[in-house]
Order: C-alpha cells, then sequence, then structure tokens
C-alpha cells in the first residue's frame, strides 16, 4: 500500500506523518483539482499618478461567463492584457491554471499587412501549430536531403521526421488546415488568399475573431467582440458562446450581451473592484442599490461630523490620551463623511441650430464599385425630427451611404439635394485623425474657445471638456496618452460642438463605456433634430430609432417602419415562414416519389408474370442451345433441317418479345 492507502485503510501509524498535515494535504489536493482557472491577488496598475486599479482579487472557475465593467480610461484592456501576460502589473500575482488553452481577443488586433488571410490564421504560437510547422520543417529538409546528402544525413533526418509524425498523430493536426478554413468560413472569411492590407475593419476583426476560437481554448479573453461587427455575426457570436462550455472573460459595452450571455459581472471604479453574480439587468439594480446605501452611510458620517467638529473647536486639555484617540476617530470621520470624490457629470445639452422645412432629398441614386452594386436608384425625403436606423451586413454599403448624403462621396447618377439650413453633425467610423503631440484642449479651442449651450449661457473650453469628464489636469493630456474609449469621447464632443441639426451617427458606441452610452443616448431621445444611424448595438437602436433602412445587398435597400425588435421578429418569422416553406416543398417531393413508387409497385398479376416469364425464358435458352447443336451436327435430313431451323427462329422471336417485357416489369420494381 502506498502512504495514502496506509493512512485510509490501515489506520495511522507511528510513522504516519500527523493528521493535520494529513488533513492539509488532501485539501491541497482537493482544492488543486478544483482551483479557478485564473485568479488574481491584490493586483495593482497606475501610469504616472493615475491609479487603474488598486489591490483587486477575484477568480474566475471553469465554465463561467464573467463581463469586466468599467469607465473609459480605467484600465480594462490593461487589466486583460495583464491577465495574459502582454503587460505587467506594479503589484499583485496573475495564476493560470497550466493544463488548459488560454486565447486573448485584443480590442484592436493587428496583423502583417502583407500576409495573407490565411496566413495570419496560421501564424501563431498554439501548441498545434508549432506542431504542424515542425513537421513541415522536416519533410522539406528530409525530401532535400535525399538526392543530396550522404546516408547517415539522410537517417538522422528521417528519424527526426518519424518522431514528428508522432507528435501530428498524438495532437490530432492532420486535418488543421481544413479545420482553419472551416472556422473561417464560419466568420464569412472565404477569399484565403487576400491581403490583410485590403481588408475592413470588420473583416479584420472577424478574422481576429477566428484566430481566438481555432484552438478550441479552454478559457477565452474577450476585449470588445462585437465592435466592427454587422448585427448578424453579433447575433450569431452571442448563440455560440452561450451554448459553449469555455470559460469566457469579456470586456464590452453591448448590453444584450451582457444581459444574455454573462452570469457574473465584475466592475471597477475608483481603483476598487465589485463582484454581482447575475447577468447586465442584476447588475444595474444591485450597483443603484450599492450606491444609495453608500450615500446614506455618508450623509449619517456627516451628521456624526458635525458634533464632533464642535468638539474639536473646543477641545478640551485635560485626559490627552483619550483627546489623542477621539481626534484619531474624528479623521476617520472625516475621511467617511467625504465619501467618494465627487465625479463631473458628462453633460450634452448643447444648443441646437433650426432646421427649416427641406431637409434632404435623395433621387434615383446609384452607386457601385464596379461589379458591386450598393445603391440602385434610392429614393427617400428626409423630414424634420425623424429617427432613421441603418442596418445589414458589412460591405453592403451602409458607411457608403453616409459619405454620399455628407458629400465626402459623389454618387454616380441621381440627385442629393441638401437644405439650406442643414448642419450635418458626422461622427464617423473612423474616430478622430488627431497628431499624437495635441493636447486635449487644444483640439477643442481650434473649433471654438467658448460654446453655446442649449440654454443660451455660454462656457469656456475648459468648462465644456469638464462636463465631457475631462477634468482640469485631464485636459492637458497628450492625445496620445488616452485611451480608446477617452478618444471616442473626445471626437463626440468635437462633432457636438458645432451645434449640428442633422445627427449622422456611424458606430457611436464603439469603445464608450456604459455610463457614457446612457447619458448619449438620453441626449439623443431629447434631440429635436434629424438622427440617422449606423449600429450593430440592438439595445442601442431600440432605444433610438424607430424607422430602418435595412441594406439587404446588390443594391437593394429596404424601408421598414419600426424598431430594431419589430424588424427582427418580422426577419424571423420570415426567416421561419422560409424554412417552412422548404420543409413543405421537400415533403411534397418526398410525398410525389412515394406515390411514384407505389405506382411502379407490380400487381399480384404482375408478379406472376414476371416468375412466368423467367422460367418460359430459362427454357427457351435450353431449347435455343439444343437446335443450335442439332443444326451444327451435320444429321437428319432436309425436312428435319427446315424444321429445325424454322423453330430455332421462331424461339429467336420469343425470346426478344419475352426480355422486352421482362425488362418493362423489372423497371417497375
Amino acid at each position: 500500500m502506498n502512504w495514502f492507502e496506509n493512512r485510509i485503510i490501515g489506520g495511522a501509524t507511528n510513522t504516519s506523518p500527523p493528521f493535520k498535515w494529513w488533513a492539509f494535504w488532501f485539501f491541497c489536493e482537493v482544492y488543486l483539482h478544483h482551483m479557478n482557472l485564473l485568479s488574481v491577488e491584490n493586483l495593482s496598475k497606475n501610469y504616472g499618478e493615475k491609479i487603474l486599479f488598486e489591490g483587486i482579487s477575484f477568480g474566475i472557475e471553469q465554465g463561467q461567463k464573467v463581463a469586466l465593467v468599467a469607465k473609459n480610461g480605467t484600465g480594462k484592456s490593461t487589466l486583460m492584457k495583464i491577465l495574459v501576460g502582454q503587460d505587467v502589473p506594479d503589484r499583485g500575482k496573475v495564476t493560470l491554471r497550466k493544463d488548459i488553452r488560454v486565447s486573448y481577443l485584443d480590442q484592436n488586433p493587428v496583423f502583417p499587412p502583407e500576409s495573407t488571410v490565411f496566413e495570419s490564421a496560421f501564424h501563431s504560437d498554439l501548441p498545434i501549430l508549432k506542431v504542424v510547422r515542425e513537421y513541415e520543417r522536416c519533410l522539406a529538409e528530409y525530401e532535400m536531403s535525399r538526392d543530396h546528402q550522404p546516408q547517415t544525413s539522410n537517417f538522422k533526418l528521417q528519424t527526426e521526421l518519424e518522431l514528428a509524425t508522432a507528435r501530428m498523430d498524438e495532437s490530432n493536426a492532420w486535418d488543421y488546415e481544413s479545420r482553419i478554413k472551416q472556422v473561417l468560413s464560419t466568420f464569412r472569411i472565404h477569399n484565403f488568399d487576400q491581403k490583410i492590407k485590403e481588408l475592413s475593419g470588420g473583416q479584420i476583426k472577424r478574422l481576429a475573431l477566428a484566430h481566438a476560437l481555432i484552438d478550441q481554448p479552454d478559457f477565452l479573453l474577450l476585449d470588445e467582440p462585437t465592435n466592427h461587427l454587422d448585427i448578424d455575426m453579433v447575433e450569431w457570436l452571442e448563440e455560440f458562446l452561450s451554448q459553449s462550455s469555455m470559460t469566457l472573460l469579456l470586456v464590452t459595452h453591448d448590453r444584450y450581451f451582457l444581459d444574455n450571455l454573462c452570469d457574473e459581472i465584475i466592475e471597477i471604479e475608483n481603483g476598487d473592484l465589485y463582484s454581482y453574480q447575475g447577468n447586465y439587468s442584476y447588475f444595474v439594480k444591485k450597483k443603484a442599490e450599492r450606491e444609495f446605501n453608500e450615500s446614506r452611510e455618508t450623509d449619517k458620517a456627516r451628521n456624526l461630523m458635525r458634533t464632533e467638529l464642535e468638539w474639536v473647536r473646543r477641545m478640551p486639555k485635560a485626559r490627552r490620551t483619550k483627546s489623542k484617540a477621539r481626534l484619531e476617530a474624528f479623521e476617520d470621520l472625516k475621511e467617511k463623511a467625504g465619501g467618494k470624490k465627487k465625479e463631473e457629470t458628462l453633460s450634452l445639452d448643447i444648443k441646437m441650430n433650426r432646421i427649416g422645412g427641406k431637409v434632404l432629398e435623395m433621387k434615383k441614386v446609384y452607386k457601385g464599385y464596379g461589379d458591386l452594386k450598393l445603391l440602385k436608384g434610392f429614393d427617400y425625403t428626409f423630414k424634420t425630427g425623424e429617427r432613421i436606423g441603418i442596418v445589414g451586413q458589412n460591405g453592403s454599403g451602409k458607411t457608403t451611404f453616409l459619405n454620399l448624403i455628407t458629400g465626402l462621396e459623389p454618387a454616380d447618377s441621381g440627385k442629393i439635394n441638401v437644405g439650406d439650413t442643414v448642419i450635418f453633425g458626422y461622427y464617423s467610423q473612423q474616430g478622430i485623425k488627431l497628431k499624437d503631440d495635441k493636447r486635449v484642449i487644444e483640439v477643442v479651442k481650434e473649433i471654438a474657445d467658448v460654446i453655446t449651450m442649449a440654454d443660451g449661457s455660454k462656457v469656456t473650453a475648459s468648462s465644456f471638456l469638464t462636463r465631457f469628464q475631462f477634468a482640469p489636469e485631464m485636459q492637458y493630456t497628450f492625445v496620445s496618452k488616452l485611451s480608446g474609449g477617452e478618444k471616442r469621447r473626445l471626437y463626440l464632443l468635437t462633432v457636438l460642438i458645432k451645434n449640428p441639426n442633422f445627427l449622422i451617427l456611424d458606430e457611436p458606441t464603439n469603445d464608450l463605456d456604459l455610463i457614457t452610452l446612457n447619458i448619449l443616448e438620453e441626449f439623443l431621445l431629447n434631440y429635436k433634430g434629424c438622427l440617422l444611424v449606423v449600429s450593430h448595438d440592438r439595445y442601442f437602436m431600440n432605444k433610438l430609432v424607430d424607422h430602418l433602412f435595412v441594406f439587404e445587398g446588390d443594391g437593394k435597400v429596404a424601408d421598414f417602419n419600426g424598431t430594431y425588435s419589430e424588424w427582427r421578429e418580422k426577419k424571423e418569422a420570415q426567416e421561419k415562414a422560409e424554412e417552412q416553406k422548404q420543409k413543405n416543398e421537400k415533403s411534397a417531393v418526398k410525398i410525389a416519389e412515394k406515390k411514384a413508387e407505389e405506382k411502379r409497385k407490380l400487381s399480384f398479376k404482375e408478379k406472376f408474370e414476371l416468375e412466368l416469364l423467367e422460367k418460359e425464358m430459362a427454357a427457351l435458352e435450353e431449347e435455343k442451345q439444343e437446335l443450335n447443336e442439332k443444326l451444327n451436327s451435320g444429321l437428319g435430313g432436309n425436312d428435319e433441317l427446315t424444321q429445325w431451323g424454322k423453330r430455332y427462329q421462331e424461339v429467336i422471336n420469343l425470346l426478344d418479345e419475352k426480355s422486352f417485357r421482362w425488362l418493362e416489369l423489372s423497371e417497375q420494381i
């Protein structure tokens, strides 16, 4: 017996370790077996004086689907990079279980621009790919050496090739190339030879997702996975991840994604971490309760502080020890009463220029690039206050449509007439284009030093930035130092500062935090001008638009009056109807085939005839053989030969007749 068997079965002996050590060992075995896939202990990260997070700890167990939520600039992407080893913390420890496959999707994936789609998917640090590349190297060297090197070298290379072949077997890597192509096709990537530099933002994101999923990871980390994806692909990804057994940690602003997929949400706020065991709806409810309780505690502390403040002012001279203790308590109370540092609330109360009766008219507009047709005779007259959403697959022409309206691209034919009072505010998907050495306040001052608000009051560029959650100390930060979300928020500011009365937003939700999104939605709900939105964010679209342009491809644009949910329900109903139609057609074909088959079945009489024919044909063949032998024997007189010849011809004719009938009946079986 080993030590464990002896301890359990044979009982403790003098030589056995003390029971408490055995218990500790047993606990460790159980713990290690069921430990978290990821453990984070006392993790801290600062950038200069800016604290991203301080002493945070959490764990993720196998099968969990966890979302990370925080404001822009508070270190979500930095934390993800630390977890996968692409960045290092200032303090703390990250532990990933060693026996698991881990994949990471970067928020802004980068591939070599000159490489092809397939090369980019095939080249990575995945263990299985190392096995494939090693096998290909050994095979190439062995084949090259057979005619140019001595037998001893060939033997060495042959041994290496055999070992590489064995590793290919162990890793089940022989069909890996076809698996890569299958995954790429799932993400609607079919041109494997296309160069990376020719891909759109959405295609690059889909390639990165395919790259992350190719190795079928145990633990998947996704940083803004829905950015640049069309709605159909977002919904497919949501369904795929919800059905998968993979452990998941994701950063996303997509609230339907959070609600339908996640079973825990961890939030970073003011450097601290809060955990919520539930989906997005649960998180919103519990976060509100937590903030309410914290505000009550702060109010209580402030009331107590007034009493203590009076005591401090008339501090007694005697009993210094107790006075010192009370002073220390007063300092703690003072800190508690201060509560959280009050943050500026994002305020979007910009003045809107008056818009006239004539807004925008598009008549018989055509647009395409070679064989790719984006618009075929598009007609529409926009009215004041309309709120239109645009949906469609990537590459169907949504962004081109916006560029046509704003004059950034010309139409091939047709007319686009813009009203005299229209002032466009165009928030493009490409984002802000600024030099890295510009400071935040310089960006705003280049547009206006003073900004007019909705109530007619005027504020300075600095005050305006403060309302957009750019604190005074942050306003002199270089643009290059901003996070992706902070840059998008600054870009939104530069669009709204011009007081537009026709807002065009192309994927405005990308990289924005949930707080900014909520306030942007509130502003847009009260916005009186025209609103045209392209977005893959279903929650955002549902909340803001009541009319859709659906880009169906090949230049077709459907005009749908209703919300995104209503359109989705109609689309699903149509898809189900089409599916049912196809099922009915298949069923009708099967019924027809069955009827035809039943029709072809032989009757009892025909079956009897077929059996009789087979016997008669066999007898005739035998008779034919006998007659043939008689005729060739040279025996018999003239009369007999004539009779045999006549019968021989009759037998041949009967065989032909019966064979034809036999074939006719046989074809019906």
